[in-house]
């Protein structure tokens, strides 16, 4: 199988990248990501998934399209004010790129109905996208992902901080998820109202998880089992390997695995113009910075 001559003008810049080639772009061609969240992060990623060519996108989301939205969510406009988003979304990356094909679910993501929108093994995808606005449904997508052994990218972003994680526990077994680093009895206090955020910096993100994605489709997994945070007003990048906890709920390893070296690895950072310490270490990690718990976008 070979890309269609149309195809090959249309992704000639990636297909020039030796990383990619032809068979990258028809690994995309045949890829299926799901994108839990259709605000500022799921509305951009899916933009550029869409456009590097991935072959079938599934949108979820029951939230509607709001004036103070459009700033940051760019498939959006004034005529889109109280549709829901992932059908206003579906329908106009439909639209701009038919080499793509986009469907979506128009509910949130809860436990009642998580296993009819996203299945439970029925259903084939290749890598779950998480732009979820709140604790809870990042919890929810991490389980699934963990329990039905689905690579997951998960962002979020607020202030002038964000933060990108990449798990593949079938790639990198020792590593982490997001339960190991933020437990779901986790207090988080803030709120989508009360805290502020630049539409450029959402974009970043977004860009961001769009990059891990498809380097994670075609193979290239070195962000797997690592979080980054991205400090926007300073510009600057921070990495840290994530260990699985084998206490973790979610994806702890039994007793008598050895596949998990986690107890003897202590690391504490703290940053000042983050404010926000983390600690990775007796299985766990804990940060001070509860509202990067959630997605304000």
């Amino acid at each position: 199988m070979s890309l269609s001559d149309s195809d090959f003008i249309r992704y000639s810049r990636q297909v020039l990248l030796p990383e990619v080639g032809e068979s990258g772009q028809l690994t995309f061609a045949n890829s299926h990501v799901v994108i839990i969240g259709v605000g500022g992060l799921g509305n951009l990623a899916a933009q550029q998934l869409a456009a590097a060519g991935i072959g079938r996108l599934t949108l979820v989301d029951g939230d509607r399209v709001e004036l103070s939205n459009l700033p940051r969510q760019l498939l959006f406009d004034d005529a889109d004010l109280g549709h829901n988003k992932a059908d206003v979304a579906g329908r106009k990356l439909n639209q701009s790129y038919p080499q793509t094909q986009v469907n979506w679910v128009g509910q949130f993501l809860t436990d009642d109905n998580i296993v009819a929108v996203l299945g439970d093994g029925d259903k084939h995808y290749d890598l779950l996208l998480d732009c979820s606005d709140n604790f809870a449904t990042r919890q929810r997508v991490n389980r699934f992902a963990i329990e039905n052994q689905i690579p997951l990218v998960s962002a979020s972003v607020a202030h002038f901080n964000g933060q990108l994680l990449s798990i593949d526990q079938r790639h990198k077994p020792n590593t982490g998820c997001y339960h190991c680093l933020f437990p779901a009895d986790m207090s988080v206090s803030q709120s989508c109202q009360t805290v502020g955020i630049l539409g450029p910096m959402v974009g970043a993100l977004a860009s961001m998880q769009a990059l891990v994605a498809l380097q994670q489709l075609i193979g290239h997994k070195q962000a797997v089992g690592k979080l980054f945070r991205f400090d926007g007003k300073h510009f600057s990048w921070r990495e840290v390997n994530l260990p699985r906890n084998q206490a973790c709920s979610v994806c702890g390893v039994a007793e008598g695995d050895n596949s998990s070296e986690l107890g003897d690895k202590l690391v504490t950072e703290l940053d000042l113009n983050l404010k926000q310490a983390s600690v990775i270490g007796s299985e766990r990690v804990k940060t001070g910075f509860q509202s990067a718990e959630k997605d304000y976008v």
